[in-house]
């Protein structure tokens, strides 16, 4: 990546703009902003960026999101253990919304600009393109990044196309052992609230659901399968398609976030829960245990997965600390059921 002087000079204003619009500082209009942005995309990925001749102790955090609590505690977790192993932090919300929002492949030239020395990405990009399960999704800029000699690693973002270390949590194993626990109260009509099709976490929780039904000689159609964005309002609007069609007693939702919508969706229609209908959440974010009734949910281990990414991005750019060899690193974690109060056996006729 060129410097900021090479960028100043082919976007036709001054350093102290580009690092303005590098910092997401006020002072620049609109149309300068884009125009250095647009130099920032057309740029090839080289990390010969600034403090590239030296180490610069830097790294760079890259989450989609900030308004599902669970992608702050992963920063903080991150930010935490960089801090503890002698580096600082660059945070980078990828997917936020407003005209000043950067993407997440603006976002990677810009921090290569400022000379960070590595980034981990939680739920990278690559997570969200739609390929079928077993297949390797298009290696995109990814690619571009390794082949210039970047260091990074996923952080739930498994990808067998790529050569990138990931450290997960079993995704699948969160569908079928939430689905299992329904089963095991009795229910036998258990639905999925969905993010979207082409999320990988979602669809590998999926196919965890459907593992666990079949197991149990019950259906997994697809009519029992809703799917709604990230947050809140998705989950209510997933769960209303459910409980307007199949009307299941139970559902398993792909983030905690989500379940907290099937909640207030159920309220509204009058439903009690568990009695009428048992949620079940996938985090364990902090709120999950103080919403009412407490949600029953699939655990992450945030802080150890946070601290084996850290360790591993470290491993690779320290070379007092760096392992024989090279080659991908995946380490996965097993979620954890915690059951609390929005599951329950199904009302009796």
């Amino acid at each position: 990546m060129s410097g900021l002087s090479e960028i100043a000079r082919a976007a036709g204003v001054s350093i102290s703009t580009v690092s303005r619009v590098l910092n997401r500082r006020a002072g620049v209009n609109e149309e300068t902003r884009q125009r250095v942005l647009a130099v920032l995309t057309e740029m090839p990925y080289t990390p010969r960026g600034l403090g590239a001749l030296q180490r610069t102790g830097v790294i760079g955090l890259l989450v989609p999101e900030l308004s599902n609590p669970v992608f702050p505690a992963f920063a903080e977790a991150l930010e935490t253990r960089a801090a503890r192993l002698g580096y600082s932090s660059l945070l980078c919300n990828t997917r936020a919304i407003g005209t000043a929002a950067m993407g997440e492949e603006e976002y990677v030239r810009m921090l290569l600009a400022r000379g960070v020395e590595g980034m981990v990405f939680v739920s990278p990009e690559i997570t969200n393109v739609e390929v079928p399960l077993g297949q390797a999704p298009r290696p995109s800029y990814y690619a571009k990044l390794l082949a210039d000699g970047v260091h990074m690693v996923f952080l739930n973002g498994a990808t067998p196309a790529l050569d990138v270390p990931d450290v997960t949590v079993d995704e699948q194993l969160a569908g079928y052992t939430a689905t299992r626990h329904l089963v095991e109260l009795g229910h036998r009509r258990v639905g999925f609230v969905s993010g979207p099709s082409r999320s990988l976490p979602s669809r590998l929780k999926r196919a965890g659901w459907a593992a666990a039904l079949e197991e149990a000689s019950l259906p997994a159609e697809s009519e029992f399968v809703a799917h709604g964005p990230f947050g809140p309002q998705g989950g209510a609007a997933a769960a209303g398609v459910l409980l307007d069609s199949v009307r299941p007693t139970a559902v398993i939702c792909s983030s905690d976030h989500m379940a907290f919508g099937v909640l207030r969706e159920a309220r509204l229609r009058g439903l009690s829960v568990p009695e009428d209908l048992s949620i079940v959440g996938f985090d364990d974010i902090p709120l999950a245990s103080f919403c009412s009734p407490a949600l029953t949910t699939l655990a992450q281990p945030i802080e150890e997965m946070a601290a084996a990414a850290v360790d591993e991005l470290v491993n690779r750019l320290d070379p007092d600390r760096k392992r024989r060899g090279s080659g991908n690193y995946t380490r996965v974690f097993r979620p954890r059921l915690v059951v609390r109060e929005s599951t329950a056996p199904p009302r009796r006729p």
